[in-house]
């Protein structure tokens, strides 16, 4: 089916539905269930998809339907498995609590329908539906609660694109009736002479202002009636129902210009806070942009074609020339670039990548062609991964988010009567004003919706995930966010976390004459055939310094290598027994106790760090074993002694080195009131300097797996500062090893999450690369954000409660309430979310940068 268009390029009025047919597992069977298929009309795409045994079609509804289609598959020989399957839709006219309640009580009330997400932030709704509830049946209930929607194939697809607010058939409406309203203003109150009066109806008096007051509430407020409309079809006591009854009360009680005023402010006010919800919702499409839309693919036959990024299949080779983004995930088969990871990791720095790297889709070589092997599908890449989750972050709500609609529930119920009240029972029990309290009543009923109050949290979650996201710091949901600002105590592993997780050599002490290069020729030589890796970083380092090895013509000659369990390795080089070990591997051959250190031109051995009493008439005596050795294992180093049976000739320290960044960010976590704590499997006296010299106090060493899970729960029991509650505590490791750990932790930190599936899925927070510089990020944005979310809850409150207490003397007015409780409060809370986006990761000063664009 050549001419069939592709699945991921449908037509306009396309749609997409996708099956489960786990016995279509061969080209073969494929190909029959796609010739059963594409004789229905209508179908635009098929894309049957063995491996994962789904059927993919995309059919035009006005030709074919669902039901056609599942009975031809059936029609072939398959069943199509009838579990439960979630299918997402597009809803963007769904831009707030009070839409997604609306939605929400329309499918309850849908048959087939078992479980219902809605996503305001986004514009979408996720409903996991029983096989025969087809898409045609939940559109339906959807538009049926005055929506406009339409099937998404997958999360991955970029948020629909809405019409610019202010250019929208509303927002024209409201332009018409804020002029109708004004000119009406003008005649009733500052020219009344020119308002001639029309006529009475029903013993009222109306003059041409009330008409232009009326007209007004018809082109400003048709939209608010039809949504109120269906907020008394599904049931829900929301703004749109509270504003439409205070409109039509008010022309119906005669007065129109409160009623003129309701529907123009508020159309302003509903305006505003869409333009707002679609900045929030700018932020996750910033996101969706950062893959390409197409690819450059080598074929078999050298030919270079140009196709669709989501078409990209495993095994692929893309060409990626400077400056373009790489398509999708893959390992470099040829040519050397820097590549800006920002996108990924939040790093600014390129990283220099060569063939067999791995590299990420989103990410832009800067200096070289590439040529990639794709290892996973356009849905199945990290940025794409970052995506879905940072969207299902709004899918599970907060702490604060649950009380806050638990509160709306009753609170809006309880002023809804109080405002009934007030407009009835003053003029009914004491012969009150019929105007004055009309307007109490109608004021304290624009109070009564929570608007501002519920979006609050949702809006502060969304803004602070995604611009975490942009920096490198991948957040699973709103509840991580809150917790990470809520922990008193941040756990933290030591290898791959405060230090690199690779040894390296740190110091060589040359003996007896030999120079550093020597010590190093001698050591790699005879580590060269050993796997330990202590042996492997004493060679790595060799070639680094270019000291001459295996191939070389100046290279020595090995023979008879042994490995000496627990002690080291033993080989000829150059015809000369050689040992490399442990100091213990030196018991009864060479004296370590008096030695004498290499002197370059003279240099004191003081100097050197070494102040011993001289044992002979030559400089440069020493003790290795009670001054060298004691000295590095104090810094948490692994000594190694070079020599052979008669003599010392080196000393090698090598370790684990600490994360340059370490110091400084554990420092500005302690400045945060963050109390940070080392837990590690490794031996006391290194974990004691890794300690001493990344600044942590306290530390727990030699610790299995289940004894630091036993940590956490130790460390979350103790009380906080204030003793009122558990401390909460936070775990950062690297999402393996630590496992039980982070999974125990109040929240999972793991270390250097890009491009591992692993760490990805069972983290909480993802660092997305191995920089300790983005912990402190982490507790500034969410320390930030629930102070974001506690102002704009309480500010909400406290003005809503200021409001309701002027209603009754007169000191707030319809317009009060509208501009500054309903629409200022919404922007307010909106604006004060939006501030999350503008904190940014700080970079200490002093730091070297590596290639690899770590610190």
């Amino acid at each position: 089916m050549s001419d069939t268009p592709s699945p991921s390029t449908p037509p306009d009025s396309s749609r997409t539905l996708e099956l489960r047919v786990p016995d279509m597992d061969c080209p073969t069977c494929a190909g029959k269930v796609e010739n059963s298929v594409e004789r229905l009309e209508g179908i635009d795409g098929i894309d049957p998809r063995v491996t994962s045994g789904r059927l993919v079609v995309e059919y035009d509804p006005t030709l074919t339907d669902e039901s056609e289609i599942r009975e031809r598959v059936r029609a072939a020989g398959y069943e199509i498995d009838s579990r439960a399957a979630e299918r997402t839709f597009s809803v963007p006219g769904m831009d707030c609590a009070s839409c997604a309640s609306k939605v929400e009580n329309a499918l309850e009330a849908t048959d087939g329908v078992d479980e219902i997400e809605t996503r305001p932030a986004s514009g979408r709704v996720a409903v996991t539906v029983a096989d025969g509830a087809d898409s045609e049946t939940v559109l339906g209930a959807i538009e049926s609660a005055g929506y406009d929607a339409s099937p998404i194939a997958d999360d991955s697809d970029p948020i629909d694109d809405r019409e610019a607010v202010w250019k929208s058939r509303r927002a024209v409406g409201t332009a018409v009736g804020a002029a109708l309203m004004t000119v009406g203003m003008l005649l009733e109150f500052v020219f009344p002479a020119l308002d001639p009066v029309l006529g009475t109806v029903a013993g009222r008096t109306y003059e041409l202002s009330h008409l232009l007051f009326i007209a007004a509430v018809v082109v400003a407020g048709t939209p608010i009636l039809r949504n109120g409309y269906y907020s008394v079809r599904n049931r829900s006591l929301d703004i749109d129902f509270l504003m439409g009854l205070g409109i039509v009360a008010s022309v119906a009680a005669h007065h129109p210009f409160e009623g003129a005023m309701l529907a123009v402010l508020f159309s302003v006010a509903e305006l505003l806070e869409r333009f707002s919800m679609d900045r929030a919702r700018d932020s996750l499409r910033e996101l969706m942009d950062l893959s390409p839309e197409t690819a450059t693919v080598r074929r078999e036959d050298g030919t270079e074609e140009t196709i669709p990024a989501d078409e990209l299949a495993v095994g692929d080779t893309v060409i990626v020339r400077p400056g373009e983004k790489i398509p999708a995930d893959g390992t470099v088969l040829e040519g050397e670039s820097a590549i800006d990871q920002s996108p990924i990791t939040g790093e600014s720095v390129p990283v220099d990548k060569a063939a067999g790297d791995e590299v990420f889709a989103g990410t832009i070589p800067e200096s070289g062609y590439l040529e990639v092997d794709v290892e996973s599908e356009a849905g199945d890449s990290t940025i794409a991964r970052i995506v879905r989750m940072v969207e299902d972050a709004e899918r599970e709500k907060t702490e604060r988010e649950q009380f806050i609609d638990r509160f709306a529930s009753v609170y809006t119920p309880i002023v809804v009567v109080l405002a009934v009240a007030a407009a009835l029972l003053p003029p009914l029990l004491f012969g009150a004003s019929w105007n004055y309290w009309f307007v109490v009543g109608l004021t304290l009923l624009v109070i009564s919706c929570p608007c501002a109050l519920v979006i609050s949290t949702p809006v502060s979650v969304v803004s602070g995930i995604t611009s975490a996201a942009r920096n490198g710091v991948l957040i699973k949901g709103g509840r991580h966010l809150e917790a990470v600002g809520d922990s008193d105590v941040l756990a933290v592993d030591k290898t791959g976390t405060l230090t690199e997780g690779d040894l390296t050599v740190t110091d060589v002490i040359p003996l007896e004459g030999a120079d550093e290069d020597d010590v190093l020729r001698r050591a790699s030589a005879a580590e060269r055939r050993s796997e330990h890796p202590i042996g492997q970083a004493i060679v790595g380092y060799a070639e680094e310094r270019d000291v001459a090895t295996d191939g070389d013509e100046a290279a020595p000659e090995v023979s008879n290598f042994e490995a000496l369990t627990g002690k080291g390795v033993r080989a000829k080089i150059d015809e000369t027994t050689h040992y490399v070990g442990k100091p213990d591997l030196f018991d009864g051959l060479a004296d370590l106790e008096h030695v004498h250190a290499t002197t370059d031109g003279g240099v004191a051995l003081a100097e050197m760090g070494y102040g011993g009493q001289s044992q002979c008439e030559q400089k440069g005596c020493l003790d290795v074993l009670s001054e060298v050795v004691p000295d590095l294992q104090a810094e948490g180093k692994t000594v190694v002694i070079v020599g052979t049976e008669d003599r010392p000739i080196g000393v090698i320290g090598v370790a684990d080195r600490v994360r340059p960044e370490a110091k400084w960010a554990v420092s500005r976590l302690q400045e945060q009131g963050v109390r940070v704590v080392m837990l590690t499997g490794d031996n006391e006296g290194t974990a004691r300097a890794i300690a001493e010299q990344v600044g942590i106090d306290e530390y727990h060493a030699e610790l299995l797996p289940d004894e630091k899970l036993e940590w956490i729960r130790r460390l979350e029991g103790e009380a906080n500062e204030d003793g009122e509650r558990d401390a909460n505590v936070a775990m950062v490791g690297d999402g393996i090893n630590d496992a039980p750990a982070l999974a125990t932790a109040s929240v999972g930190i793991a270390m250097g999450a890009a491009g591992t599936d692993t760490a990805l899925e069972t983290a909480d927070v993802a660092l997305m690369g191995d920089d300790l510089t983005r912990l402190p990020y982490l507790y500034e944005l969410s320390g930030m954000a629930n102070g974001v979310i506690r102002q704009s809850i309480w500010t909400s409150l406290a003005v809503k409660a200021v409001l309701a207490v002027g209603a009754p003397f007169g000191i707030v007015t319809v317009i009060h309430a509208v501009v500054i409780g309903d629409m200022g409060m919404s922007l307010g809370v909106t604006g004060n979310a939006m501030r999350l986006a503008n904190v940014e990761p700080e970079t200490p000063d002093g730091l070297e940068r590596r290639g690899d664009g770590r610190h």
